[in-house]
């Protein structure tokens, strides 16, 4: 019988790692199956340029794991069973379960609330394409009412920073408000801040500091401090949370939800269970937790696939690296900030900024995009085969029976 993987979401880490399996380990052993809501690949970090409205590339999965032997199943993840190793879906012919031998959990995260009043109903989001698209064809109507639309962004992470500022830079005629609860752009060197700063008043974005928001209403947003401000479309950048499905199948998490792993990604609960991504609560090189992002996908991607590599095919696992090294911000489309950070996540006192940073950023998008959507690039001729039993050294270490 063929060793089952699941992979629970197609996003940067989930098909990333999904297509190396592929490519690493021998279709005469494995199956592989991916389980994702939706049919196409959704560059998540571009999600504020296609809300802007520009035009964003989005392949089919279908054509993505074209000639991998990859299983896709379209369908919502609605609960993990990881005693009975089996995974619950939804789809439109009513789902079923899918048995795993190792799951591979990157379902990643969602915009959180914080438990704000009407950011449910009232608020937009770019966390996922469709309320995107859903804040693209609000912009497209206040653009319509004569350009004069107001648009509040709330949170100064860097989300909020890339959704203010490219609102901003693709649609002129509509006034667009960034709220930060404390300094704007706090996380940045003093230089970047400047850039920062200069950026906001040249695209015109009017940013309010030191402001929390108490509740969000159809047409404004009203602060602590009494202060009740008109909104036409109001965006919801303030957080992420990750998918509370982990918490309830019993798997080992932090007060947040993430999983927790060992420096290997597999989970410190169940260890045929591997995470990476905004799943993972993961430690990087430094003794510190890998923040959620495009980054760490990518680290923490790399490092499931030499796991289970390794461990299937009892060659042992490779430690790969896990670090973050900065921080990557668009402004608008020709615009950027580059900030380095140092082991203990502060930034550099050096930054890069303007056209340059904007390039870099795009490239690094491209080349993001290009290695998900091409899991077969490179695929070599002989692919490894399982192993008669796994690592058994891995398992004893973890206390798990043979």
């Amino acid at each position: 019988m063929k060793h089952r993987i699941v992979v629970l979401g197609a996003g940067y880490a989930g098909a990333f790692v999904a297509g190396n399996l592929a490519r690493r380990l021998s279709p005469s052993d494995i199956e592989i199956t991916v389980v994702n809501a939706e049919p196409d690949f959704v560059q998540r970090m571009r999600l504020h340029q296609l809300a802007a409205g520009h035009r964003i590339e989005a392949p089919a999965l279908a054509d993505v794991f074209a000639g991998t032997g990859i299983r896709l199943r379209l369908a919502r993840v609605t609960a993990v069973d990881p005693e009975r190793r089996v995974v619950t879906v939804a789809d439109a012919e009513g789902g079923g379960e899918l048995a795993y031998d190792t799951l591979v959990h990157t379902l990643g995260s969602r915009v959180a609330d914080q438990g704000v009043p009407g950011v449910a109903e009232h608020a937009f989001d770019v966390a996922g394409r469709p309320s995107a698209l859903r804040l693209r064809e609000r912009l497209d109507n206040l653009g319509g009412r004569g350009g004069g639309g107001r648009v509040l962004v709330v949170g100064d992470g860097l989300t909020g920073i890339e959704t203010a500022t490219e609102i901003a830079e693709a649609r002129p005629g509509l006034s667009v408000a960034l709220i930060a609860r404390g300094e704007l752009g706090a996380r940045l060197s003093a230089g970047a801040r400047g850039h920062l700063r200069g950026a906001c008043d040249r695209l015109g974005v009017t940013v309010l500091e030191h402001t929390t928001v108490d509740a969000v209403e159809a047409t404004r947003v009203r602060c602590a401090d009494g202060t009740v401000l008109a909104s036409d479309a109001t965006v919801w950048t303030a957080g992420f949370a990750v998918d509370p499905i982990a918490a309830a199948s019993g798997l080992e998490v932090t007060g947040t939800g993430r999983i927790v792993v060992d420096r290997t990604m597999r989970s410190v609960s169940h260890p045929d269970v591997h995470a990476a991504g905004d799943s993972a609560h993961a430690i990087g090189d430094n003794g510190r937790p890998l923040p959620m992002s495009c980054a760490s996908a990518g680290y923490t991607g790399k490092q499931v696939i030499a796991a289970v590599v390794g461990h299937l095919t009892g060659r042992g696992i490779v430690n790969t690296t896990l670090a973050y090294p900065g921080n990557h911000i668009s402004l608008g489309r020709r615009d950027g900030i580059l900030q380095p950070v140092d082991d203990d996540g502060q930034p550099k006192p050096r930054h890069l900024g303007g056209r340059q940073a904007a390039r870099i950023k795009s490239g690094i998008l491209t080349m993001s995009l290009w290695a998900t959507s091409h899991p077969t690039f490179g695929l070599p001729t002989r692919r490894h085969r399982l192993a008669a039993a796994p690592d058994a050294s891995v398992d004893e270490a973890l206390g798990v029976a043979s």
